[in-house]
């Protein structure tokens, strides 16, 4: 079969497409017909070794996929059932899943949106209801949300009931979070003092960073008394921002991080709930992944290197079989 894979690290633009031998399903596995593959931020990570997973090259990338079912194994799964699946080596026109990382594709959603679906969006599920304890009518902004993490998290926020403001870095970013569904858009330029103003100066109840860098201590500015910062990631590569611990003893304000993968990978059955909990949301149409780009499976490391370079909108997807 074919597979997108890393053989030095060097980057994404020397990521390869290559014939490699089709995986076996193991123990507790699912074998899965990949359709398309979501382009994430492990993904590009692992190009260069900086992830926290540092398989030996040569290796396949893709840790977000859906596809359908060639052999369910033990699980419940049927042969032939339309699924969405975290794994690694996912990039390729077949994979080996855990069958507790794979989860019923809702009939509504297309490959494509499934594929932006796992990672994403129980990241953002997982952000929002276990580390900031949102609750109804609580104000959320999101940073970076025209991306594949921050439209999903505006869109989890929404589902959960909160008013949802986007920061973002063009007009055309802020068209991309209105229509994923924030309440307000505003430029990056001036974000606090445009916040403050729409909260009436009592600033909002969590903020989510996925962008990381200077916008560190302006986001802190913007919360609420009893509000929580959480850091998910440093996409603006302007690395790891410092925070005085003072001002969260005077303001009653924290800062948490989420680290979802190494939560949820640890115990059965979490993913599992937190489909459940996205399942409602998909329903009522609060969850609808925006898809932005799409790529053949040739274009793996092109597809990496718009992330990289930020051009991104929505969440980019490789499709392995058009």
């Amino acid at each position: 079969m074919r597979a997108a894979q890393v053989v030095s690290l060097t980057g994404p633009a020397d990521v390869v497409v290559r014939e490699v031998p089709d995986p076996v399903a193991g123990e507790g596995q699912v074998l899965i017909e990949v359709h398309s593959v979501g382009v994430s931020f492990p993904d590009l990570l692992m190009t260069r070794g900086e992830y926290q997973i540092k398989p030996d090259v040569p290796f396949s990338l893709g840790v977000d996929m859906a596809g359908v079912v060639l052999d369910p194994g033990s699980s419940a799964y049927e042969v032939g059932q339309r699924v969405a699946a975290v794994g690694f080596g996912g990039g390729g026109e077949i994979t080996a899943a855990p069958a507790d990382w794979t989860f019923p594709l809702p009939d509504a959603m297309t490959f494509d949106q499934g594929a932006a679906l796992p990672m994403n969006y129980l990241t953002a599920q997982f952000a929002l209801d276990l580390r900031a304890g949102l609750r109804p009518g609580e104000t959320v902004l999101v940073h970076g949300a025209a991306g594949g993490l921050g439209t999903a998290t505006v869109q989890v926020a929404k589902g959960m009931g909160a008013r949802v403001v986007a920061v973002v870095s063009t007009e055309e970013k802020a068209a991309v979070a209105l229509a994923a569904g924030a309440d307000e858009a505003v430029l990056v330029d001036g974000f606090k003092d445009r916040v403050k103003e729409l909260t009436d100066g009592v600033g909002v109840d969590v903020v989510v960073d996925i962008v990381g860098g200077d916008l560190f201590t302006d986001s802190l500015r913007c919360l609420a008394p009893l509000g929580r910062l959480l850091v998910l990631g440093f996409a603006s590569g302007q690395g790891i921002p410092q925070v005085k611990v003072n001002r969260l003893l005077l303001t009653n304000t924290d800062v948490r991080g989420v680290g979802w993968g190494e939560y949820a990978m640890r115990r059965p059955g979490f993913m599992q709930t937190q489909w459940a909990a996205l399942l409602p949301m998909i329903d009522s149409g609060a969850v609808n992944p925006p898809v932005g780009a799409t790529y053949p499976l040739a274009e793996y490391g092109r597809a990496l290197v718009d992330m990289d370079e930020r051009r991104a909108t929505g969440k980019l997807v490789v499709r392995v079989r058009e």
